[in-house]
Parts: C-alpha cells; sequence; structure tokens
C-alpha cells in the first residue's frame, strides 16, 4: 500500500481514540460508511487492537485502518500482529521497520527542523506534524521553504476552518481527532457524528473550496 498517495488522494485522516472499545469500533465503521476512508485508532484505546482487528475483518484487506499512539517497537509489531496497515506515531520512534514486516509505512511525529530530518531518517513515508496547533498554518508555510519536497501531515486542533487552510498551504492531508469524532468513540450520538463527517468532507473537497 503506498500511504502517502492515499492521504494524498483522501486528504484527510481520521483519530479515533475513545475509552469505550465497543463504541470505537462503531466509529470507525460509521467514517467509513460517510466516505472517511483513512482512519487511525489509537493505541490509547482500550483493547485497541481488538478494534483495529475487527475493524479490518469487517471493511476487508485493503482498508486503510492503522494504528496511532505508536510509541515503541513493540507497539509497532503488535498493531501489525492486529491487522495494522501502517503506523502512526506522536513522536521520533526506532526499530518500526523490524515490526515483522519491513513494508510497513509510518507517518512519523515531528515538529522541529532537527525532528524533521529525524523522521525521515527513520524511513517515515510523511511527517506528522505535531502538535500543529502550535505553529499553526503559518508555521506548516514557513517549514515548507527549506523542506519543499517532506510530505506533511498537521495533526493536533484541526478544526473544518484550519483543515482548509493546512490544505492551502501544501499539507498532503489533515489528521483530525476530536473536532471530527467528538464523543462518538466514548459511546456518544453517531448521527452527530455523520454530521461532522459530511461538514469535512465538504471542506477538504477542492471544489467547495
Amino acid at each position: 500500500m503506498n500511504l502517502l498517495e492515499s492521504l494524498r488522494a483522501l486528504r484527510l485522516l481520521a483519530i479515533v481514540r475513545g475509552t469505550d472499545p465497543g463504541a470505537a469500533l462503531r466509529t470507525v465503521l460509521t467514517l467509513a460508511e460517510e466516505g472517511i476512508e483513512a482512519i487511525e485508532v489509537s493505541l490509547t484505546t482500550p483493547d485497541a487492537l481488538t478494534v483495529i482487528e475487527q475493524a479490518r475483518a469487517a471493511l476487508g484487506p485493503e482498508a486503510l485502518v492503522g494504528a496511532g499512539t505508536v510509541r515503541t517497537a513493540a507497539d509497532g509489531a503488535r498493531a501489525v500482529a492486529a491487522g495494522a496497515s501502517y503506523l502512526v506515531t506522536p513522536a521520533l520512534v526506532d526499530g518500526l521497520q523490524s515490526t515483522g514486516s519491513p513494508e510497513i509505512p509510518v507517518l512519523m511525529g515531528a515538529l522541529t527542523p532537527t525532528e524533521i530530518e529525524g523522521a525521515l531518517a527513520r524511513g517515515a513515508c510523511a511527517v506528522k506534524l505535531f502538535p500543529g496547533s502550535l505553529g499553526g498554518p503559518r508555521y506548516l508555510r514557513a517549514l515548507r521553504d527549506p523542506f519543499p519536497e517532506v510530505p506533511f501531515v498537521p495533526v493536533g486542533g484541526v478544526d473544518v476552518a484550519a483543515a482548509r487552510e493546512y490544505l492551502d498551504q501544501g499539507a498532503a492531508a489533515v489528521g483530525v481527532g476530536s473536532p471530527l469524532v467528538g464523543d462518538a468513540a466514548d459511546g456518544g450520538d453517531l448521527d452527530e457524528l455523520r454530521a461532522r463527517a459530511a461538514e469535512f468532507r465538504r471542506a477538504i473537497t477542492w471544489e467547495a473550496r
């Protein structure tokens, strides 16, 4: 799977983090039904590996269901064994290419120029700019001068308006957690989740901007 090509096409990575594994699974499936195809399940969610396994079983082998908050190579190995199709880290993590699948794509977290270089040196297919809210779209614009070839995916505090701005500044995609998911992964209203999903889909569609 070419994760980067998929992210460039989809423009949105949904981040599911919650307190209820059953609700988290329903959230993943609802997002997929609403056309949001790239979904990350944070390993901070209780029983996250089972959620990933069940989501991949329900959505099929080509589903873009990955594991987030991967902090160690052991985390990555367990996630790959559960069926994660890609890994997302909050920071620089060593050893992820020895997770049992050397082809597994990694979206690695970084903030500073030094960390960005570190992510690339560790084989990241794209850089998760985290926390994006710290510098906002203007910071991304500044980074793209010295790093014009680096695909960035800003994450953290990305609401509908910020999603538009980041994409306008050249982000490959945006990662969105609570502004999209809300409390759905804690057992919240799925109809409200559907409404937020529709709003984000409109925001990231070039023709609508």
